[in-house]
C-alpha cells in the first residue's frame, strides 16, 4: 500500500515538473505563431462569464453620482464644483490631474498656466467645498525605476496644484499596461500603499473613507495587499452624436444602469433635480467628450465586457471603475479568493487521487484504461470549471483553480510517460540481474 501511494506521489511530482517545463518553454517564445491565441486565453478567466452574463441585474447605487468633465477647462471644472457644492454632497472626488507634468512651470511646457484666472477659480472652488478628494500619481525615482526588483515599489508622489486644499489619494491601477495609452485591463485594485514610511490610500478608498470611515476600516481589516473588484455595473451613455452609430448596438456590457451620470452641459446649465447631489458621493471624471463618445481614452477592459475573450473594445471609463470600488466598499460586497498555498494543496490532492484512480483502472480494467482516463480528465475539467462559476455566482468567491486545471489536463499523458519510463527501467534492471546470475553460473 505504501508503494502504491508513493507511486501516486511520484507521478504527481512529474506532472508538476512538466507544468513548470511548459511554462519555461512558453517564456522562450518558441511558438510565436500561437501568440494571438495565447494572449486571448491569457485575458480570459472563468469568472468573467459569470460577471458578464450570469449575475442578476443590480439595483442602481443611488449614493454615487458621476459627473462628466470631458476636456473642459479648469475654470469650467471650477464652475461645476461651485454648482455641485451648493447642494451639499457628502464628498466630491475629481478624477483629474491639475499640475504641470515633470514639474515644469513655464507656459510653453505647461500652457494651462496661461489661464491664471481659471487656476485661481479652481483652487478657490476646491478650497470652498472643503470635501474634495484629488488624485495623485505614485512615481519611481530614476534610481528606483532601473531596479528590476522594485517594479511595485514607489518612492515619490506627484500632486495637483490644489493638493493643499483637498484630500489626496493615488489613482494607479494594477493593469500591466506599459504606458497610459496602452490597452489596459482592470480586475483588481490596491487599497493602500506605503510610500516613504507613510500609508497612502487609493482614490476610491479615500472617497469611501470620507463618506463612511467605518466601512473603510473593515476593508483594511481584511489585510489584503490587493483586492479583486466586484464589478456590479457600468453606465452606457447613448446620447450618440455620430449618425452612423445611432442605429447600432454599441453597448459594451449587459449591466449598464448601475450609477446615475450627468453630462457637462447639464451641470453648467443647472439641468438636474436639486436632490441629485444632496448627501451623495459625487465623482467627477472623463466620460467622453460627450455622452456616447466612443473614445478609448481612460477606458479599461473589465470582466463585465460582453466579449469575455478576444475583446475588441474596452468597456469602462476609469471613473466608473472607481465608482464600482466605492460601491463595493460601502456595501461590504467583497470577493473572496483562495490563497496561493491553498491552490497548490488542491492541485496536489487532485493529482494524487487522480493518479490513484488511474492506477486502479490500469490494473483492473487495462483494456478500458485509455478511454476511461480521457473521460475522467474531461469530466474533471468540466466539473472544476462549473464549480468555479457556481461558487462565484452563488457565494461571490473566486476559486482560482487554474493550477488544478493544468494538472488535470497533463495527468493522463504524464502517467503514460511515467509508466513507460518505469517499465523500461524495470526491464533494464531485470536484464542486468539476469546477466549477473549468468556470469555467476
Amino acid at each position: 500500500m505504501v508503494k502504491f501511494w508513493l507511486n501516486c506521489i511520484y507521478v504527481t511530482a512529474f506532472v508538476f515538473f512538466m507544468l513548470w517545463l511548459v511554462l519555461k518553454i512558453t517564456d522562450l517564445k518558441l511558438f510565436n505563431a500561437f501568440d494571438p491565441v495565447s494572449q486571448a486565453l491569457n485575458d480570459f478567466e472563468l469568472t468573467d462569464y459569470a460577471f458578464s452574463n450570469l449575475r442578476e441585474e443590480p439595483n442602481p447605487e443611488e449614493r454615487i453620482v458621476l459627473v462628466n468633465i470631458g476636456h473642459i477647462s479648469r475654470r469650467e471644472i471650477a464652475q461645476q464644483v461651485n454648482i455641485i457644492r451648493q447642494f451639499h454632497p457628502k464628498v466630491i472626488g475629481i478624477d483629474g490631474f491639475f499640475d504641470c507634468e515633470g514639474g515644469l512651470r513655464d507656459s510653453i511646457n505647461c500652457p494651462q498656466l496661461l489661464d491664471t484666472l481659471g487656476n485661481l477659480m479652481l483652487t478657490d472652488a476646491i478650497k470652498e467645498a472643503g470635501n474634495v478628494v484629488l488624485v495623485t500619481k505614485l512615481l519611481q525615482k530614476t534610481k528606483t525605476s532601473y531596479n528590476p526588483e522594485a517594479i511595485d515599489f514607489y518612492d515619490s508622489i506627484e500632486y495637483s496644484d490644489q493638493a493643499p486644499f483637498a484630500h489626496n489619494a493615488f489613482a494607479n491601477f494594477p493593469t500591466n499596461a506599459d504606458y497610459q495609452e496602452d490597452v489596459k485591463q482592470c480586475r483588481s485594485f490596491i487599497p493602500r500603499l506605503e510610500v516613504n514610511g507613510k500609508f497612502e490610500n487609493s482614490f476610491a478608498v479615500e472617497i469611501a473613507r470620507q463618506f463612511d470611515s467605518t466601512k473603510t476600516q473593515k476593508l483594511f481589516a481584511r489585510e489584503n495587499d490587493e483586492e479583486i473588484v466586484n464589478f456590479r455595473g457600468n453606465i452606457e451613455l447613448l446620447n450618440v452624436k455620430l449618425k452612423n452609430l445611432r442605429n447600432k448596438n454599441i453597448e459594451t456590457t449587459n449591466f449598464h444602469v448601475m450609477f446615475y451620470a450627468i453630462d457637462i452641459d447639464n451641470v453648467l446649465n443647472g439641468d438636474f433635480a436639486p436632490e441629485l447631489f444632496k448627501d451623495k458621493i459625487v465623482i467627477m471624471g472623463y466620460l467622453g467628450d460627450y455622452f456616447g463618445d466612443p473614445s478609448w481614452e481612460d477606458k479599461y477592459f473589465t470582466p463585465l465586457n460582453k466579449k469575455v475573450a478576444g475583446r475588441a473594445n474596452p468597456d469602462m471609463f476609469g471613473v466608473v471603475v472607481h465608482a464600482n470600488i466605492v460601491a463595493m466598499i460601502l456595501n461590504e460586497d467583497y470577493v473572496g479568493e483562495l490563497s496561493d498555498w491553498q491552490q497548490v494543496v488542491i492541485a496536489i490532492l487532485l493529482g494524487i487521487f487522480t493518479v490513484a484512480l488511474f492506477m486502479v483502472i490500469d490494473e483492473k480494467l487495462p483494456a478500458w484504461f485509455d478511454a476511461m482516463s480521457v473521460l475522467i480528465q474531461v469530466f474533471q475539467i468540466l466539473i472544476i470549471s462549473g464549480f468555479v462559476v457556481y461558487c462565484f455566482v452563488t457565494f461571490t468567491y473566486k476559486l482560482d483553480l487554474s493550477l488544478a486545471l493544468g494538472v488535470s489536463a497533463l495527468i493522463g499523458p504524464c502517467y503514460d510517460i511515467f509508466k513507460s519510463i518505469k517499465s523500461e527501467i524495470e526491464t533494464q534492471l531485470t536484464k542486468r540481474r539476469e546477466r549477473v546470475l549468468t556470469q555467476k553460473i
